[in-house]
Protein backbone atom coordinates (compact mmCIF):
# COMPACT_ATOMS: atom_id res chain seq x y z
CA UNK A 1 0.00 0.00 0.00
CA UNK A 2 2.88 2.23 0.93
CA UNK A 3 4.74 1.56 -2.68
CA UNK A 4 1.41 2.70 -4.58
CA UNK A 5 0.73 5.44 -2.51
CA UNK A 6 4.59 6.66 -2.79
CA UNK A 7 4.35 5.75 -6.69
CA UNK A 8 0.84 7.79 -7.56
CA UNK A 9 2.77 10.73 -5.79
CA UNK A 10 5.76 10.77 -7.87
CA UNK A 11 3.30 10.21 -11.26
CA UNK A 12 1.18 13.55 -9.63
CA UNK A 13 4.76 15.20 -9.22
CA UNK A 14 5.91 14.39 -12.70
CA UNK A 15 2.47 15.56 -14.54
CA UNK A 16 3.00 18.83 -12.48
CA UNK A 17 6.08 19.16 -13.69
CA UNK A 18 5.47 18.50 -17.35
CA UNK A 19 2.60 20.60 -17.33
CA UNK A 20 4.48 23.46 -15.63
CA UNK A 21 7.20 22.71 -18.37
CA UNK A 22 4.44 23.16 -21.54
CA UNK A 23 3.25 25.83 -19.99
CA UNK A 24 6.34 28.15 -19.76
CA UNK A 25 7.29 27.07 -23.81
CA UNK A 26 7.86 29.89 -25.57
CA UNK A 27 5.34 30.59 -28.03
CA UNK A 28 7.94 31.13 -30.73
CA UNK A 29 9.15 27.86 -29.84
CA UNK A 30 5.17 26.43 -30.10
CA UNK A 31 4.88 28.12 -33.28
CA UNK A 32 7.93 26.17 -34.68
CA UNK A 33 6.83 22.78 -33.19
CA UNK A 34 3.72 23.17 -34.82
CA UNK A 35 4.94 24.22 -38.08
CA UNK A 36 7.47 21.27 -38.02
CA UNK A 37 4.16 19.08 -37.37
CA UNK A 38 2.48 20.63 -40.41
CA UNK A 39 6.02 19.66 -42.78
CA UNK A 40 5.38 16.55 -41.74
CA UNK A 41 2.07 16.05 -42.34
CA UNK A 42 3.02 17.74 -45.77
CA UNK A 43 5.64 14.95 -46.18
CA UNK A 44 3.86 11.76 -45.53
CA UNK A 45 0.45 13.12 -47.18
CA UNK A 46 2.25 13.75 -50.64
CA UNK A 47 2.62 10.43 -51.65
CA UNK A 48 -0.95 9.52 -50.86
CA UNK A 49 -2.33 12.31 -52.78
CA UNK A 50 -0.32 11.12 -55.56
CA UNK A 51 -1.55 7.70 -55.42
CA UNK A 52 -5.48 8.86 -55.02
CA UNK A 53 -4.78 10.98 -58.03
CA UNK A 54 -3.22 8.48 -60.04
CA UNK A 55 0.50 10.26 -60.57
CA UNK A 56 1.96 7.51 -58.60
CA UNK A 57 1.37 3.47 -58.78
CA UNK A 58 -0.30 2.84 -55.64
CA UNK A 59 1.61 0.78 -52.91
CA UNK A 60 -0.18 -0.59 -49.67
CA UNK A 61 2.85 -0.92 -47.70
CA UNK A 62 3.49 2.97 -48.06
CA UNK A 63 -0.24 3.53 -47.70
CA UNK A 64 -0.40 1.65 -44.37
CA UNK A 65 2.96 3.61 -42.79
CA UNK A 66 2.37 7.02 -43.87
CA UNK A 67 -1.81 6.54 -42.63
CA UNK A 68 -0.22 5.74 -39.15
CA UNK A 69 2.18 8.61 -39.33
CA UNK A 70 -0.29 10.82 -40.38
CA UNK A 71 -2.76 9.71 -37.71
CA UNK A 72 -0.24 10.53 -34.65
CA UNK A 73 0.74 13.80 -36.26
CA UNK A 74 -2.64 15.25 -36.89
CA UNK A 75 -3.03 15.23 -32.80
CA UNK A 76 0.36 17.15 -32.47
CA UNK A 77 0.29 20.00 -33.68
CA UNK A 78 -2.98 21.90 -31.84
CA UNK A 79 -1.35 22.44 -28.50
CA UNK A 80 0.75 24.98 -30.71
CA UNK A 81 -1.95 27.36 -31.22
CA UNK A 82 -2.02 28.48 -27.77
CA UNK A 83 -3.71 32.19 -27.52
CA UNK A 84 -0.07 33.26 -26.65
CA UNK A 85 1.20 32.74 -29.96
CA UNK A 86 -1.19 35.12 -32.04
CA UNK A 87 1.49 37.36 -32.39
CA UNK A 88 4.13 35.37 -33.10
CA UNK A 89 5.22 35.63 -37.00
CA UNK A 90 3.20 32.67 -39.04
CA UNK A 91 0.58 32.36 -41.52
CA UNK A 92 -2.21 31.75 -38.88
CA UNK A 93 -5.44 33.56 -39.07
CA UNK A 94 -7.01 35.59 -36.50
CA UNK A 95 -9.87 33.47 -36.71
CA UNK A 96 -8.63 30.64 -35.03
CA UNK A 97 -7.85 32.77 -31.90
CA UNK A 98 -11.45 34.58 -32.31
CA UNK A 99 -13.41 31.35 -33.26
CA UNK A 100 -11.85 28.80 -31.37
CA UNK A 101 -15.14 26.53 -31.39
CA UNK A 102 -14.85 26.17 -35.28
CA UNK A 103 -11.57 25.83 -35.16
CA UNK A 104 -11.75 23.11 -32.82
CA UNK A 105 -14.48 21.76 -35.11
CA UNK A 106 -11.73 22.18 -38.29
CA UNK A 107 -9.06 20.23 -36.31
CA UNK A 108 -11.53 17.36 -35.12
CA UNK A 109 -12.85 16.75 -38.22
CA UNK A 110 -8.99 16.02 -39.72
CA UNK A 111 -8.29 13.65 -36.51
CA UNK A 112 -11.39 11.75 -37.90
CA UNK A 113 -10.46 11.66 -41.89
CA UNK A 114 -7.30 10.37 -40.57
CA UNK A 115 -8.33 7.71 -38.55
CA UNK A 116 -10.92 6.48 -40.99
CA UNK A 117 -7.38 6.33 -43.17
CA UNK A 118 -5.65 4.33 -41.01
CA UNK A 119 -8.18 2.07 -40.46
CA UNK A 120 -8.96 2.03 -44.20
CA UNK A 121 -5.33 1.50 -45.01
CA UNK A 122 -4.63 -1.64 -43.02
CA UNK A 123 -7.35 -3.17 -44.87
CA UNK A 124 -6.57 -3.27 -48.39
CA UNK A 125 -9.51 -1.83 -50.52
CA UNK A 126 -7.54 0.54 -52.44
CA UNK A 127 -10.70 2.30 -53.79
CA UNK A 128 -11.80 2.90 -50.57
CA UNK A 129 -8.03 4.13 -49.11
CA UNK A 130 -8.36 6.54 -52.28
CA UNK A 131 -11.72 8.08 -51.63
CA UNK A 132 -10.41 8.35 -48.02
CA UNK A 133 -7.40 9.98 -49.10
CA UNK A 134 -9.43 12.73 -50.27
CA UNK A 135 -11.73 13.04 -47.47
CA UNK A 136 -8.26 13.75 -45.34
CA UNK A 137 -7.28 16.45 -48.33
CA UNK A 138 -11.18 18.16 -47.88
CA UNK A 139 -10.05 18.10 -44.71
CA UNK A 140 -6.63 19.66 -44.34
CA UNK A 141 -7.74 22.42 -47.45
CA UNK A 142 -10.79 22.82 -45.02
CA UNK A 143 -8.73 24.30 -42.10
CA UNK A 144 -6.29 26.06 -44.56
CA UNK A 145 -9.01 28.01 -46.58
CA UNK A 146 -10.77 29.30 -43.12
CA UNK A 147 -7.42 29.49 -40.63
CA UNK A 148 -4.56 30.10 -42.53
CA UNK A 149 -3.39 32.75 -44.67
CA UNK A 150 -2.86 32.38 -48.58
CA UNK A 151 0.60 32.43 -49.95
Amino acid sequence: MRRGLLAAVVLVAGASVASGAFAQAKPEVLVKQRQAVMTLQGKYFGPLAGMAQGKLPYNAQVVQRNAGFLDNLTRMAWDGFDPRTRNEKSRALPAIYNDSAKFKEAAARLENETAKLYQLGRGGDEAAVKAQIGAVGKACGGCHDNFRQKQ
